[in-house]
């Protein structure tokens, strides 16, 4: 017997409808990327990608067709968000930070027929020229004044929408049709697609409005410092639509001040973003007066795991932060740091670093770790183990690779190394492929870049394996110090022995004035790993 219950296909369209109806006067604020803040609701920006959305149709869009965009966060990229996905068509955020040859890639492999792009990645479109065999169609996101220095033959977005009226009716469809692609940053081979569905980003929508997802609302103001071009900005503009929440776009500029002055001024409640991100943002917010400036309650740390000493700089100024965990394949969100009623009597060393564990399975999704053999390990938040997910949001598979994704029973490996405690309660203690195995035992290189954080004189610390005649890899320190401060090598292995156990201890530290990074923030290990590839470590270690 079936319920007697409507069945209505879950679509993004139904979001920005939604918005439109009922809240239909919350802002969307952007420091665009031609200068000017400017301010639109939700009434307006449901109107313009209406728009947009014939006239993406008037150009020989089609269902499943890919609509690249290389844009950051402002409101154009927004209403595609919508547009785009509302005519069946596929959204494809382009990471503009990756290197041209593998934007070329991306592009190619998802054959896009439309690239959309911010004024300032007008060189980079130039650069690309012909290699971009599958694109139909430029089209410069700005207005006509602008339009001079595009490249040769780009569309005017202003102008093409100008053209349309706001009369366009959502069509229905299937709910599993895809909405949009993201590529994983590719840190190793080439970029991989993931596709999700309308159905797996309403129901993550969902979830980023719950209580005990991120708890976002209509009583929100969300600075959103996640790129629109990673992981559809971990589903906030969607979820932000869903609830009425008001909206902060910072364009291109995510430089601490300029985030601090939007914060301040737009009241800003709530925000997201990597740690890298939040380290700009205290730097400068420290030189202000933030508990009379800023309204900001709470905010989530995510990309790569938060140091401790980044948790404390938050509660400094009254923000409560914490963590998130995910990845392309997972929507992005998995789990969510929200603590329990159990932790309230916790003292502020416990409960900073409760705020650094990864957080629980929200619901809809399951966690489970494994050891090699494909047992379970114990949930005890002690025992090591290669974590897998599975859930409404999970991908099944990556774009254009057959045989790729889950078991047979739905399980994804994230090729992350974690612990599991009794309350679900995630550790990433490594990535499989960054784990230090030493004497045939595991040294985590995140818990010891964190404890590195931690010393007053370290800006960024990573650690990476090396080989070892004796042990088979030992550690190695790298550093970059703050301003002003001297190398010590003696005092910060002293310091690091406070907080973790005298075998994890690196064997050297090299001093260095950059440590790379991918184009999602995320430290490049790989790079590391050349970089030091004859670095021998002491003879005495």
């Amino acid at each position: 017997m079936r319920g007697l219950m409507q069945d209505r296909p879950l679509l993004i369209s139904s979001l920005i409808e939604h918005a439109s109806r009922y809240h239909s006067e919350a802002e969307i604020v952007t420091r665009t990327c031609e200068g000017p803040v400017v301010r639109h609701s939700y009434a307006g920006i449901a109107d313009r990608a209406k728009k947009i959305a014939q006239a993406l149709l008037d150009l020989g869009v089609r269902p499943g067709d890919r609509v690249a965009t290389l844009a950051w966060n402002t409101h154009r990229h927004l209403e595609l968000y919508f547009a785009v996905s509302g005519i069946g068509a596929v959204l494809h955020t382009v990471n503009p930070r990756l290197f041209p040859d593998q934007i070329s890639y991306i592009l190619n492999h998802a054959e896009a027929r439309v690239l959309m792009f911010d004024i300032t990645f007008a060189g980079l479109v130039t650069e690309l020229g012909d290699g971009l065999h599958s694109v139909e169609t430029r089209i410069a996101m700005t207005d006509a004044a602008h339009m001079a220095e595009m490249p040769a033959a780009s569309l005017c977005y202003e102008t093409i929408l100008g053209a349309q009226d706001a009369t366009y009716d959502w069509p229905d469809f299937d709910e599993t049709a895809a909405s949009s692609l993201c590529y994983t940053s590719g840190t190793t081979g080439n970029p991989k697609g993931v596709l999700y569905s309308h159905r797996s980003t309403l129901l993550h929508s969902m979830m980023l409005c719950q209580v005990d997802g991120m708890a976002l609302s209509s009583r929100d103001s969300t600075l959103l410092c996640v790129p629109l071009f990673h992981v559809n900005g971990w589903g906030i503009p969607y979820a932000s639509a869903m609830c009425g929440a008001k909206l902060v776009l910072p364009g291109p500029n995510l430089d601490g001040a300029s985030l601090y002055e939007l914060a301040a001024t737009e009241g800003c409640t709530f925000s997201l973003g990597v740690p890298t991100v939040w380290f700009g943002f205290l730097d400068h917010a420290e030189t202000r007066d933030p508990e009379t400036e800023l309204s900001l309650e709470r905010v989530i740390v995510g990309g790569s795991s938060a140091p401790r000493a980044l948790m404390r700089r938050l509660s400094a100024i009254g923000v409560h932060g914490f963590q998130a965990w995910g990845m392309s394949e997972t929507s992005p969100v998995a789990t969510v740091g929200n603590l329990l009623p159990k932790h309230a009597a916790l003292d502020d060393d416990a409960r900073v670093e409760m705020q650094c564990v990864g957080g629980r399975p929200v619901f809809g999704v399951e966690l489970r770790h494994i050891d090699d053999d494909g047992a379970l390990v114990p949930m005890d938040g002690r025992t090591p183990g290669e974590l897998q997910i599975r859930g409404h949001w999970v991908t099944s598979g990556y774009y254009g690779q057959a045989g790729t994704g889950p078991d047979a029973e739905g399980w994804f490996d994230t090729g992350d190394i974690a612990t599991l405690d009794g309350d679900g309660y995630v550790r990433i203690t490594d990535r499989s492929k960054d784990v230090i195995k030493s004497g045939g035992e595991w040294i985590s290189s995140i818990d010891l870049e964190n404890a590195a954080m931690a010393h007053p004189d370290v800006a960024e610390a990573a650690v990476i394996g090396l080989s070892h005649p004796k042990w088979q890899e030992r550690p190695l320190l790298i550093v970059v110090l703050r301003k002003g401060a001297s190398p010590d090598p003696a005092g910060l292995r002293d310091f690091l022995a406070g907080y973790v156990a005298k075998w994890w201890l690196p064997d050297d530290i090299a001093y260095v004035d950059a440590i790379p990074h991918t184009a999602t923030g995320k430290i490049q290990k790989t790079e590391l790993r050349k970089q030091f590839a004859d670095h021998f470590l002491p003879e005495t270690a």
